[in-house]
This record gives C-alpha cells, sequence and structure tokens, in this order.
C-alpha cells in the first residue's frame, strides 16, 4: 500500500510501526538502540541505517522520539530526516514537543517543498497497540487529507484542530488532563488504602460509579497492585509537565493544580521511581501519609 518511515522505535513508535504492518503498510525504521531495531524487523519491518536513510525510501516519515533534541536532531540533523527526503515526502511529526519547535520545524520543512503535518498521540502505547486512541492534526488540509487513511490505519480517528502547532497545544492540554486525573486517582487510592478498605473491591466500585475517569481505568490497578510497567515513563512525562508550564506561561493561562500535581510527579521521580510508569506517583502520597504517621 504505501511505505512509511518511522525514526525513533521506542514504546509508541514499535506500537505505531505494528499497527501499520497490521494493515499492510510497509514500514522502514531507525532508531539508535539495536534491539528496538530487531524488534521491527520480528514485525516484519525494514531497518535503515539513519533517518536519512529511512527518508530514502519512504513516502512519508513519523517522527517518534523522547526529547526536543532528539527530534530536531532527527529532522534537521546532517544524518536526518531532511538529508534523504525525496521530492514530496512527508514529515509527520509525532514527538510531544513544543509549540514553538513545532512551528519552527515546519517552517525548515516548508524551505525545502516538502509537507509537515503537526500529529501528536492521544493514547498510551499500550492504547496503539490495540488500536485504541487518536491523533490531534495541525496543518494545511490538503497535506491531512492525503494521509489521513494512513494515520486512520493506526488510530480510528486523525482529527485536524487547525494550523501547525494547535495540535501540539491540545496534546498539552490533553496530557495536563492526564496528570489530573493520575494524581487524583493516586489521591483517592491512598485515602481508601489508609482507612482499611479491600482495594481491590474499592476500585472496582470507583470504576463504575460517578467517580470514574479513564486513568483510573488505565492506572489504578497498577496503584492497587503497587506494580508500575511503563506505559509512559514518568522521566518522559516530566518533560511533558515542563512543555504545559511553558506553553500556559506564553499565553497567560494560569496552572494551579498542575502546579501541586507536578511536585508530587517530581517527588516520585527523585525517589529513583523515573524509569516506571507515571502511576507510580501514588508512592510519593504513600511516603507523605507514612510520614504523617511517624510525626
Amino acid at each position: 500500500m504505501t511505505t512509511v518511515g518511522i525514526v525513533g522505535l521506542g514504546l509508541l513508535g514499535h506500537a505505531v510501526a505494528s499497527r501499520l504492518i497490521k494493515a499492510g503498510h510497509a514500514v522502514v525504521g531507525f532508531d539508535v538502540l539495536p534491539d528496538r531495531v530487531e524488534a521491527l524487523k520480528a514485525l516484519g519491518g525494514t531497518p535503515a541505517p539513519s533517518a536519512a536513510g529511512v527518508a530514502r525510501s519512504a513516502e512519508a516519515v513519523c517522527a517518534l522520539l523522547p526529547s526536543l533534541v532528539s527530534v530536531e536532531e532527527a529532522i534537521l540533523g546532517p544524518d536526518g530526516i531532511l538529508a534523504g527526503a525525496r521530492p514530496g515526502t512527508a514529515i509527520i511529526q509525532m514527538s510531544t514537543i513544543s509549540p514553538t519547535l513545532t512551528e519552527r520545524l515546519a517552517r525548515e520543512v516548508a524551505a525545502r517543498n516538502l509537507g509537515f503535518l503537526d500529529c501528536p498521540v492521544s493514547g498510551t502505547s499500550a492504547m496503539v497497540e490495540r488500536g485504541d486512541g487518536l491523533f490531534f492534526v495541525g496543518g494545511e488540509r490538503a497535506l491531512y487529507e492525503r494521509w489521513r487513511p494512513v494515520l486512520e490505519s493506526v488510530l480510528p480517528r486523525a482529527v485536524l484542530v487547525g494550523r501547525v502547532g494547535q495540535a501540539m497545544v491540545l496534546k498539552l492540554v490533553a496530557n495536563l488532563m492526564v496528570a489530573l486525573n493520575s494524581a487524583a486517582a493516586a489521591e483517592a487510592l491512598t485515602l481508601a488504602r489508609r482507612a482499611g478498605l479491600d482495594m481491590d473491591l474499592t476500585l472496582r466500585l470507583l470504576t463504575t460509579s460517578a467517580a470514574n475517569s479513564r486513568m483510573l481505568e488505565l492506572r489504578g490497578p497498577m496503584m492497587v497492585k503497587g506494580e508500575f510497567p511503563a506505559q509512559m515513563k514518568l522521566e518522559l512525562f516530566m518533560k511533558d509537565l515542563h512543555l504545559m508550564q511553558e506553553a500556559a506561561s506564553a499565553v497567560g493561562a494560569p496552572l494551579p493544580f498542575t502546579d501541586l500535581a507536578e511536585r508530587l510527579y517530581a517527588a516520585a521521580q527523585a525517589a529513583g521511581h523515573g524509569s516506571e510508569d507515571l502511576a507510580v506517583v501514588v508512592t510519593a502520597l504513600d511516603a507523605a501519609a507514612r510520614r504523617r504517621s511517624q510525626a
């Protein structure tokens, strides 16, 4: 059908690659970690030696990388996507980065007469793996319509929300809700545990009550079990929290609840939980509860 490139084959990149291959698309990919490239080969994808090598083989290249620096290098670097892009190549930037960097990358890509879509993913890697979630898309409508069928072979909806940069703002808004809802679930479950409630029963009842939320369903079981396999690593989510603060500062939006939640996430990271899922924020509340009981 279509040859799609992926630069960045971590949890989310692997999930996107899996969905594309299951839909019948050819996938060529690159990652700096060899084991991730081997995992792509196991799916039926084709490895490339570099981001530029991906672009030489693909009609569109998706960037799914963990940091602003890695995204910029992957697209603009000497062996990056632009270095290997052919006429007509579309660059679909799916990483969570700043709206400012998104707009700058779009200008650089447009200067080469190539297409650019601002296309962050709403959903964890596990959700994407099973086809649950959606894409927020910013960019020109014609380019969006051209690549919408491919995007919707990964997730059921790819929604054009406005110009380049606006999709990234919406992703930060969505992640803000993830941050607050996850922290609220952690706080509620900490109270329930400290009060001696049956935690399995509590979780079942809460998820069928007016108190339910998507984050309670997704991360509540982790919090109850005390096991935090990474769907979104806390250390990566801290980057998103910083980006939310920058975006809010740029438009003068107060974030009082986010300020408080960020402190809890930072405490969990400082305690050595950065590689675990952001649901591990509950451990910061557990630690605070222990300190109170010992005071």
